[in-house]
Protein backbone atom coordinates (compact mmCIF):
# COMPACT_ATOMS: atom_id res chain seq x y z
CA UNK A 1 0.00 0.00 0.00
CA UNK A 2 2.76 2.64 0.99
CA UNK A 3 4.33 1.82 -2.31
CA UNK A 4 1.34 2.51 -4.41
CA UNK A 5 0.73 5.79 -2.16
CA UNK A 6 4.80 6.42 -3.25
CA UNK A 7 3.97 5.60 -6.64
CA UNK A 8 0.83 7.65 -6.87
CA UNK A 9 2.93 10.73 -5.26
CA UNK A 10 5.65 10.50 -7.72
CA UNK A 11 3.58 10.73 -10.70
CA UNK A 12 1.54 13.50 -9.21
CA UNK A 13 4.78 15.19 -8.76
CA UNK A 14 5.88 14.41 -12.75
CA UNK A 15 2.57 15.51 -13.74
CA UNK A 16 3.04 18.65 -11.94
CA UNK A 17 6.67 19.30 -13.17
CA UNK A 18 5.90 19.09 -16.58
CA UNK A 19 2.69 21.30 -16.23
CA UNK A 20 4.84 23.90 -15.43
CA UNK A 21 6.19 24.14 -18.72
CA UNK A 22 4.91 26.71 -20.65
CA UNK A 23 2.79 26.16 -23.25
CA UNK A 24 4.28 27.74 -26.41
CA UNK A 25 2.55 27.94 -29.79
CA UNK A 26 4.45 29.28 -32.91
CA UNK A 27 3.45 30.56 -36.18
CA UNK A 28 5.46 28.75 -39.32
CA UNK A 29 7.68 25.51 -39.38
CA UNK A 30 11.21 27.76 -39.49
CA UNK A 31 10.17 29.50 -36.46
CA UNK A 32 8.88 26.12 -34.87
CA UNK A 33 12.24 25.21 -35.07
CA UNK A 34 13.65 27.50 -34.03
CA UNK A 35 12.10 27.54 -30.78
CA UNK A 36 12.07 23.58 -30.35
CA UNK A 37 16.11 24.41 -31.10
CA UNK A 38 15.63 26.68 -27.57
CA UNK A 39 13.15 24.33 -25.55
CA UNK A 40 15.12 20.95 -26.04
CA UNK A 41 15.18 19.05 -23.37
CA UNK A 42 11.68 20.69 -21.12
CA UNK A 43 8.83 20.50 -23.71
CA UNK A 44 8.02 20.91 -27.47
CA UNK A 45 6.34 24.00 -28.78
CA UNK A 46 2.96 23.72 -31.17
CA UNK A 47 2.89 24.83 -34.90
CA UNK A 48 0.15 26.34 -35.78
CA UNK A 49 0.17 26.41 -39.63
CA UNK A 50 1.08 23.34 -41.20
CA UNK A 51 4.26 23.80 -43.76
CA UNK A 52 2.11 22.64 -46.57
CA UNK A 53 -0.40 26.00 -45.83
CA UNK A 54 0.16 29.21 -47.20
CA UNK A 55 1.18 31.45 -44.68
CA UNK A 56 -0.28 34.41 -46.31
CA UNK A 57 -3.87 33.17 -45.78
CA UNK A 58 -4.35 29.96 -43.74
CA UNK A 59 -7.18 29.49 -42.32
CA UNK A 60 -6.84 27.52 -38.79
CA UNK A 61 -8.57 24.06 -38.16
CA UNK A 62 -9.99 23.92 -34.26
CA UNK A 63 -6.98 22.27 -32.97
CA UNK A 64 -4.53 24.63 -34.01
CA UNK A 65 -7.19 27.59 -32.73
CA UNK A 66 -7.01 26.07 -29.43
CA UNK A 67 -3.39 25.39 -29.41
CA UNK A 68 -3.31 29.02 -29.97
CA UNK A 69 -5.97 30.15 -27.25
CA UNK A 70 -4.04 28.12 -24.74
CA UNK A 71 -1.21 28.96 -25.01
CA UNK A 72 1.36 30.64 -22.48
CA UNK A 73 3.69 32.65 -25.07
CA UNK A 74 3.00 32.77 -28.85
CA UNK A 75 6.23 33.59 -30.81
CA UNK A 76 4.91 34.84 -34.32
CA UNK A 77 7.09 37.15 -36.95
CA UNK A 78 4.17 39.42 -37.40
CA UNK A 79 1.47 40.76 -39.27
CA UNK A 80 2.86 41.33 -42.49
CA UNK A 81 3.62 37.47 -42.90
CA UNK A 82 -0.14 36.22 -41.54
CA UNK A 83 -2.43 39.36 -40.92
CA UNK A 84 -5.40 36.82 -39.83
CA UNK A 85 -3.29 36.03 -36.85
CA UNK A 86 -3.80 39.16 -35.52
CA UNK A 87 -7.84 38.87 -34.01
CA UNK A 88 -7.34 35.51 -32.74
CA UNK A 89 -3.94 36.61 -30.63
CA UNK A 90 -6.31 39.90 -29.45
CA UNK A 91 -8.13 37.28 -27.54
CA UNK A 92 -5.15 35.65 -25.75
CA UNK A 93 -5.15 35.91 -21.58
CA UNK A 94 -3.54 39.37 -20.76
CA UNK A 95 -0.85 36.70 -19.10
CA UNK A 96 0.08 35.37 -22.14
CA UNK A 97 3.45 36.30 -23.95
CA UNK A 98 3.59 37.49 -27.47
CA UNK A 99 6.40 38.08 -29.30
CA UNK A 100 6.29 39.60 -32.60
CA UNK A 101 9.73 38.66 -34.06
CA UNK A 102 10.00 41.11 -36.60
CA UNK A 103 9.77 43.93 -34.12
CA UNK A 104 12.49 42.77 -32.17
CA UNK A 105 15.44 44.36 -31.77
CA UNK A 106 18.28 44.08 -33.98
CA UNK A 107 16.73 42.48 -36.58
CA UNK A 108 17.45 42.94 -39.88
CA UNK A 109 14.65 43.91 -41.97
CA UNK A 110 14.19 44.85 -45.94
CA UNK A 111 11.11 46.64 -47.36
CA UNK A 112 9.13 45.21 -49.77
CA UNK A 113 10.43 45.11 -53.90
CA UNK A 114 9.17 44.91 -57.09
CA UNK A 115 11.56 43.21 -59.25
CA UNK A 116 9.57 43.87 -62.63
CA UNK A 117 10.05 47.62 -61.99
CA UNK A 118 13.88 47.39 -61.58
CA UNK A 119 16.71 45.80 -61.53
CA UNK A 120 19.05 44.80 -58.47
CA UNK A 121 22.58 44.53 -58.11
CA UNK A 122 24.16 41.91 -56.12
CA UNK A 123 24.89 42.87 -52.87
CA UNK A 124 28.13 42.77 -51.07
CA UNK A 125 28.79 40.88 -48.05
CA UNK A 126 30.17 44.06 -46.23
CA UNK A 127 26.60 45.65 -46.89
CA UNK A 128 24.99 43.01 -44.75
CA UNK A 129 25.57 44.17 -41.27
CA UNK A 130 25.91 41.38 -38.66
CA UNK A 131 24.20 41.65 -35.67
CA UNK A 132 26.15 38.74 -33.75
CA UNK A 133 27.21 38.71 -30.23
CA UNK A 134 23.89 40.45 -28.87
CA UNK A 135 22.79 39.19 -25.63
CA UNK A 136 19.66 41.27 -24.71
CA UNK A 137 16.50 42.33 -26.65
CA UNK A 138 13.53 43.90 -26.75
CA UNK A 139 10.05 41.46 -26.65
CA UNK A 140 6.28 42.76 -26.17
CA UNK A 141 5.80 42.03 -22.44
CA UNK A 142 7.38 45.41 -21.50
CA UNK A 143 10.98 44.67 -21.36
CA UNK A 144 12.97 46.64 -23.71
CA UNK A 145 16.60 46.17 -23.00
CA UNK A 146 19.72 47.76 -24.85
CA UNK A 147 22.18 47.70 -27.33
CA UNK A 148 25.27 49.31 -27.85
CA UNK A 149 25.14 52.44 -30.02
CA UNK A 150 27.34 50.85 -33.21
CA UNK A 151 24.91 47.72 -33.45
CA UNK A 152 21.98 50.23 -33.70
CA UNK A 153 23.42 52.27 -36.47
CA UNK A 154 24.30 49.11 -38.32
CA UNK A 155 20.57 47.95 -38.34
CA UNK A 156 19.56 51.44 -39.03
CA UNK A 157 22.18 51.43 -42.35
CA UNK A 158 21.31 48.03 -43.25
CA UNK A 159 17.90 48.95 -43.23
CA UNK A 160 18.42 52.37 -45.49
CA UNK A 161 20.46 50.13 -48.02
CA UNK A 162 17.72 48.19 -48.88
CA UNK A 163 15.03 50.30 -48.48
CA UNK A 164 12.75 50.68 -52.06
CA UNK A 165 9.70 52.08 -52.99
CA UNK A 166 7.25 49.76 -51.74
CA UNK A 167 5.30 50.35 -48.55
CA UNK A 168 5.64 47.55 -45.93
CA UNK A 169 7.92 45.48 -44.50
CA UNK A 170 8.88 42.42 -46.35
CA UNK A 171 8.57 39.76 -43.48
CA UNK A 172 10.53 36.50 -44.60
CA UNK A 173 13.01 37.33 -42.41
CA UNK A 174 14.11 34.05 -41.01
CA UNK A 175 15.92 33.29 -44.67
CA UNK A 176 18.85 35.68 -43.03
CA UNK A 177 20.63 33.55 -41.02
CA UNK A 178 21.45 36.43 -38.96
CA UNK A 179 18.14 37.24 -38.01
CA UNK A 180 17.68 33.41 -36.71
CA UNK A 181 21.13 34.08 -33.90
CA UNK A 182 19.04 37.15 -33.33
CA UNK A 183 16.14 35.37 -32.43
CA UNK A 184 16.91 32.64 -31.10
CA UNK A 185 18.45 34.64 -28.20
CA UNK A 186 14.94 36.62 -27.87
CA UNK A 187 13.07 33.21 -27.68
CA UNK A 188 15.77 32.05 -24.96
CA UNK A 189 15.31 35.02 -23.07
CA UNK A 190 11.61 34.98 -23.25
CA UNK A 191 11.54 31.36 -22.12
CA UNK A 192 13.91 31.93 -18.99
CA UNK A 193 12.11 34.72 -17.83
CA UNK A 194 8.51 32.67 -18.06
CA UNK A 195 9.98 29.79 -16.75
CA UNK A 196 13.04 30.80 -14.72
CA UNK A 197 13.20 27.05 -13.06
CA UNK A 198 14.62 25.67 -16.74
CA UNK A 199 16.37 29.62 -17.69
CA UNK A 200 19.95 27.99 -17.78
CA UNK A 201 19.47 25.12 -20.05
CA UNK A 202 17.31 27.57 -22.17
CA UNK A 203 20.11 29.83 -22.21
CA UNK A 204 22.65 27.46 -22.72
CA UNK A 205 20.38 25.89 -25.81
CA UNK A 206 20.04 29.41 -27.28
CA UNK A 207 24.26 29.69 -27.32
CA UNK A 208 24.82 26.51 -28.73
CA UNK A 209 22.12 27.04 -31.62
CA UNK A 210 24.10 30.76 -32.32
CA UNK A 211 27.43 29.05 -32.66
CA UNK A 212 26.12 26.30 -35.28
CA UNK A 213 24.30 29.27 -36.88
CA UNK A 214 27.58 30.97 -37.55
CA UNK A 215 28.81 27.67 -38.72
CA UNK A 216 25.98 27.21 -41.09
CA UNK A 217 26.12 30.64 -43.01
CA UNK A 218 30.17 29.95 -43.23
CA UNK A 219 29.04 26.47 -44.77
CA UNK A 220 26.43 27.73 -47.10
CA UNK A 221 28.97 30.68 -48.03
CA UNK A 222 31.48 28.36 -49.21
CA UNK A 223 29.02 26.52 -50.98
CA UNK A 224 27.51 29.53 -53.02
CA UNK A 225 31.10 31.13 -53.80
CA UNK A 226 30.88 30.11 -57.47
CA UNK A 227 27.16 31.33 -57.53
CA UNK A 228 27.03 34.85 -57.80
CA UNK A 229 26.88 35.51 -61.10
CA UNK A 230 23.25 33.70 -61.43
CA UNK A 231 20.71 35.11 -63.46
CA UNK A 232 17.29 33.71 -61.65
CA UNK A 233 13.94 34.29 -61.40
CA UNK A 234 11.65 32.84 -58.11
CA UNK A 235 7.89 32.20 -57.99
CA UNK A 236 7.22 35.15 -55.25
CA UNK A 237 9.72 37.83 -53.95
CA UNK A 238 10.39 36.13 -50.92
CA UNK A 239 14.29 35.29 -50.91
CA UNK A 240 16.28 39.02 -50.65
CA UNK A 241 16.36 37.57 -46.85
CA UNK A 242 18.85 34.83 -48.36
CA UNK A 243 19.86 36.18 -51.39
CA UNK A 244 21.87 39.15 -50.03
CA UNK A 245 24.52 37.76 -47.29
CA UNK A 246 25.14 35.20 -49.84
CA UNK A 247 25.70 37.08 -53.02
CA UNK A 248 22.94 36.17 -54.96
CA UNK A 249 20.62 38.41 -57.03
CA UNK A 250 17.40 37.55 -58.64
CA UNK A 251 16.25 38.79 -62.04
CA UNK A 252 12.54 39.04 -61.20
CA UNK A 253 9.69 37.20 -59.82
CA UNK A 254 6.63 35.90 -60.79
CA UNK A 255 4.49 37.51 -58.18
CA UNK A 256 5.02 39.78 -55.30
CA UNK A 257 5.90 39.03 -51.71
CA UNK A 258 2.37 37.80 -50.58
CA UNK A 259 2.34 35.56 -53.83
CA UNK A 260 -0.84 36.89 -55.14
CA UNK A 261 -1.12 35.96 -58.69
CA UNK A 262 -0.05 38.09 -61.29
CA UNK A 263 -2.14 39.71 -63.78
CA UNK A 264 -1.27 39.49 -67.45
CA UNK A 265 0.73 42.78 -67.90
CA UNK A 266 3.17 41.73 -65.39
CA UNK A 267 3.70 38.33 -67.04
CA UNK A 268 4.13 39.81 -70.21
CA UNK A 269 6.56 41.81 -69.15
CA UNK A 270 8.26 39.33 -67.04
CA UNK A 271 8.60 37.27 -70.13
CA UNK A 272 9.68 39.76 -72.52
CA UNK A 273 12.41 40.75 -70.01
CA UNK A 274 13.40 36.81 -69.22
CA UNK A 275 13.59 36.30 -73.63
CA UNK A 276 15.95 39.48 -73.57
CA UNK A 277 18.07 38.97 -71.00
CA UNK A 278 18.33 35.17 -70.60
CA UNK A 279 18.21 33.61 -67.25
CA UNK A 280 19.62 29.78 -66.02
CA UNK A 281 16.95 28.88 -63.68
CA UNK A 282 13.34 29.51 -62.79
CA UNK A 283 12.81 28.63 -58.77
CA UNK A 284 8.96 27.05 -58.43
CA UNK A 285 7.82 26.36 -54.66
CA UNK A 286 6.60 23.38 -53.81
CA UNK A 287 3.10 24.55 -52.50
CA UNK A 288 1.91 26.24 -55.81
CA UNK A 289 1.20 25.37 -59.41
CA UNK A 290 3.87 25.77 -61.85
CA UNK A 291 1.73 26.54 -64.84
CA UNK A 292 2.99 30.03 -63.80
CA UNK A 293 6.58 30.13 -64.05
CA UNK A 294 6.46 27.57 -67.35
CA UNK A 295 4.62 30.33 -68.77
CA UNK A 296 7.05 33.13 -67.80
CA UNK A 297 10.43 31.15 -69.58
CA UNK A 298 8.07 29.19 -72.16
CA UNK A 299 10.46 29.78 -75.21
CA UNK A 300 13.81 30.35 -72.93
CA UNK A 301 16.73 28.35 -72.05
CA UNK A 302 16.37 28.10 -68.15
CA UNK A 303 16.10 25.03 -65.90
CA UNK A 304 12.97 24.66 -63.26
CA UNK A 305 14.30 23.99 -60.07
CA UNK A 306 12.41 24.38 -56.46
CA UNK A 307 13.19 26.33 -53.48
CA UNK A 308 11.11 25.81 -50.37
CA UNK A 309 11.25 29.04 -47.90
CA UNK A 310 9.03 27.15 -45.55
CA UNK A 311 9.49 24.21 -45.07
CA UNK A 312 7.13 22.54 -47.36
CA UNK A 313 9.05 18.85 -47.53
CA UNK A 314 10.63 18.84 -44.17
CA UNK A 315 10.07 17.31 -40.92
CA UNK A 316 9.07 19.83 -38.65
CA UNK A 317 11.26 19.60 -35.43
CA UNK A 318 14.94 21.43 -34.32
CA UNK A 319 16.50 19.97 -37.48
CA UNK A 320 14.27 21.88 -39.87
CA UNK A 321 15.62 25.00 -40.51
CA UNK A 322 19.34 24.31 -41.14
CA UNK A 323 17.78 22.26 -43.53
CA UNK A 324 15.92 24.35 -44.62
CA UNK A 325 18.65 26.82 -45.56
CA UNK A 326 20.78 23.58 -46.56
CA UNK A 327 18.31 22.69 -49.58
CA UNK A 328 17.75 25.97 -50.82
CA UNK A 329 21.96 26.57 -50.94
CA UNK A 330 22.00 22.85 -52.70
CA UNK A 331 19.15 24.22 -55.17
CA UNK A 332 21.06 27.22 -56.02
CA UNK A 333 23.92 25.16 -56.71
CA UNK A 334 22.56 23.16 -58.76
CA UNK A 335 21.62 25.77 -60.88
CA UNK A 336 25.16 27.14 -61.01
CA UNK A 337 26.43 23.47 -61.87
CA UNK A 338 24.32 23.01 -64.21
CA UNK A 339 22.60 20.06 -62.91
Amino acid sequence: MNRNLLLLASIALAGKAAAEVPKVAVDIAPVHSLVARVMDGTGEPTLIIPPGASPHDHAMRPSEARALQSADIVFWVGPELTPWMTKPLGALSPDAKQVELLETEGTLLHAFRDLADEHHDVHEEGDHADHDGHEEHADHDGHSDEHSDQDAQDHEEGADDHAHDHDGVDPHAWLDPTNARIWVQVIGETLARVDPENADLYQENAQAAVADLHALETEIKTNLAEAHALRFITFHDAYQYFEIPFGLSSAGTISLGDATAPGPARLAELKARISGDGIDCAFAEPQYDTRLINAAIEGANAKVLVLDPIGVTLEPGPSLYPDLLRAMAASFQSCSEGS
